[in-house]
């Protein structure tokens, strides 16, 4: 069997030519093509010139860089190469890139910008088997630095490449094979060191297949928003698939642009986590709230005929009846339409949400509205998807059904185990790691705790490792009341305790804009951020919020107390991982005195 990654780029120019294939952002806000042909040219020079400064079959290539169209082309060259691509969050600290460097003993690291060039250099001086390092963006390199080489540099490298440098590359091309290693995917770490999913050509030829056929009306020329990380193997599968089906994919560099690119993008797909939708809902629920008379009436009726129509009718694949489907036309015209075009998702056809516990509540509103939310789950080391929303038949509070080729079952301690051609080999020279992650059998552990219901679908619980149980015996799932909170617009953050205490509480990051904005219509005045928090007006306007959030919650599982902080959870602080989901040990350790308070 071919590998679809090997030579997909030149397999796609040679069908698509000149038309465009990725967009890059410029400096004043405008966007770039990149045809097929371009991308195809550089991504054969890149590979000829990584031939020439020594890669060979089988060798482990590191990017440490934000989100560039470069970034996909040293994964595409290396694949020529039969190499192994490896790529490090941009945010990652000196001992983390250490630590993947040394463990993955990459010899050639690609950094995206000066940020990232002066730590690649610091690691160098400590990682004996980093000998190369590429700086993608044109700086000015240190004076005693002799060995870095610029990417402008490199591409004149491979084009200057003899006709034997091209007949290797060639050659390794021509000797690929499904069992080839594509990427090592190192886990974001929530407790314990990363480690390396192994993820091979076949994973990636069975992913790619299965979203085909989970999809089969994406077309090529329709265009995708990269959000997340091109590091973050969500973002990664889905932008190969991108290039696998002929969708012209804008990278979006910087996650802070987000809004202000899909205003100018305006595109067809977009994977996110749950969190930038809890925002969207608050924003619009919010705007729902200043409504009154007539307008309030015709946005409550819209919702209520969007819900009939798309959950009671098209969610089951029933046919609408007509008056439903005028009643509709009306309100998508007048209300929808309005809210899509304001968003920037007017053309929108699917977005993918997984990564974290996303709300009932609003996926219903959002389909509601006639935006395609499709819930999923899936793991680094199941080459992402394991399950999403189907077209139809798909259940709301659910992760949706296994795609095409994955089998899921459930294990004791109602783990969810995995099955199938996605999921990886193993952990990258951890054979102890490895054989604790599968069943004697061959199921992968995905460590999260679930169920399947009647109709197929994956219903999460939590991950077995955060849940927890009460002093009094009671079992809490904190990542379902965390998710729960994330709807409200004063709530940027939560971390939910209560691990064999008497009652569940929380420590609670404020929405810092909207509690400014709140305080400055009540005439709160305040010095500071610490000032802000304390203040009793605040913690009563946060306790009739949780009030109103935890309407449904068992007695047991509502948070009794909680703590408001003057600061967010940050990366840097160790309180969240690069795909930033709370690290519980580290905050339970940072924020002692604050939980401690709450026993009291």
């Amino acid at each position: 069997m071919t590998n679809i990654l090997t030579d997909l780029v030149r397999r796609q120019a040679a069908k698509y030519g000149d038309a465009a294939a990725l967009a890059a952002p410029c400096a004043d806000g405008s966007w770039a093509d990149i045809s097929w042909n371009t991308l195809s040219r550089d991504v054969d020079t890149v590979a000829r010139a990584m031939e020439i400064i020594g890669v060979k079959e089988g060798d482990n290539i590191a990017t440490f860089s934000a989100n560039r169209p470069e970034n996909l082309v040293t994964d595409m060259a290396a694949y020529l190469n039969r190499a192994v691509s490896i790529s490090i969050y941009a945010t990652s600290s000196l001992e983390q890139v250490i630590y993947i460097v040394n463990d993955s003993k990459s010899e050639i690291l690609f950094a995206g910008n000066y940020t990232q060039y002066k730590i690649a250099r610091e690691a160098q001086a400590v990682c004996g088997c980093l000998r190369q390092i590429v700086v993608i963006k044109d700086i000015e390199l240190d004076a005693d630095d002799k060995t870095t080489v610029k990417w402008c540099d490199l591409l004149k490298l491979g084009g200057s490449a003899t006709a034997e440098c091209i007949k290797e590359v060639e050659l390794r091309t021509s000797r690929a094979l499904p069992d080839d290693i594509a990427t090592l995917v190192y886990t974001s770490g929530t407790t314990g060191e990363p480690k390396g999913a192994v993820l091979t050509h076949s994973n990636f030829n069975a992913c790619m297949q299965g979203h085909r056929d989970r999809f089969p009306w994406i077309a090529a020329g329709q265009t995708s928003l990269a959000f997340l990380p091109l590091s973050h193997i969500f973002e990664k599968g889905w932008s190969y698939f991108c290039l696998f089906a002929g969708i012209k994919n804008y990278i979006n560099r910087h996650p802070q642009d987000i809004q202000n690119a899909i205003a100018t993008v305006r595109p067809n797909y977009m994977c996110s986590v749950p969190r930038f939708w809890e925002k969207v809902y608050a924003a619009v629920q919010e705007k729902i709230g200043s409504m009154n008379g007539f307008t309030k009436w015709m946005t409550m009726s819209a919702l209520k005929t969007g819900r009939r129509r798309n959950l009671d009718y098209l969610r089951l694949g029933k046919k609408v009846p007509w008056w439903l489907e005028a009643r509709y036309g009306f309100f998508d015209k007048y209300v929808f339409s309005l809210l899509r075009r304001t968003i920037g998702i007017e053309r929108g056809l699917l977005f993918p949400v997984a990564g974290a516990p996303i709300s009932s509540k609003i996926v219903e509103f959002f389909r509601s509205c006639g935006i395609n939310l499709v819930e999923g789950y899936g793991l680094s080391e199941t080459t992402a998807t394991v399950s999403c929303y189907p077209d139809v038949d798909y259940a709301i509070g659910s992760v949706g059904a296994p795609i095409p080729g994955v089998q899921v079952k459930i294990g004791p301690d109602n783990e969810i185990l995995v099955k199938g051609p996605t999921v990886m080999r193993g952990y990258y020279n951890k054979p102890e790691a490895t054989e604790a992650a599968f069943t004697p059998d061959g199921w992968f552990r995905t460590g999260d705790a679930g169920r399947i219901d009647a109709s197929g679908a994956i219903v999460l619980t939590d991950r077995i490792k955060d849940l927890f149980k009460t002093s009094n015996g009671k079992y809490i799932a904190p990542q379902a009341i965390e998710s729960r909170l994330g709807e409200d617009k004063y709530i940027d953050q939560v971390a939910v305790i209560g691990d064999r205490r008497k009652y569940v509480t929380a420590i609670i990051v404020p929405a810092f804009a909207a509690l400014k904005e709140y305080a400055g219509q009540k005439g709160i005045s305040y010095k500071s951020l610490e000032d802000l928090v304390s203040n009793s007006e605040i913690v009563r306007l946060i306790q009739n919020r949780l009030e109103q959030l935890q309407k449904g919650l068992a007695g047991f599982e509502k948070i009794k107390k909680f703590t408001l902080l003057p600061r967010e959870f940050t990366m840097e602080s160790g309180e969240l991982t690069n795909t930033l989901k709370i690290r519980r040990p580290v905050i339970n350790d940072h924020f002692a005195r604050e939980i401690e308070a709450m026993y009291i």
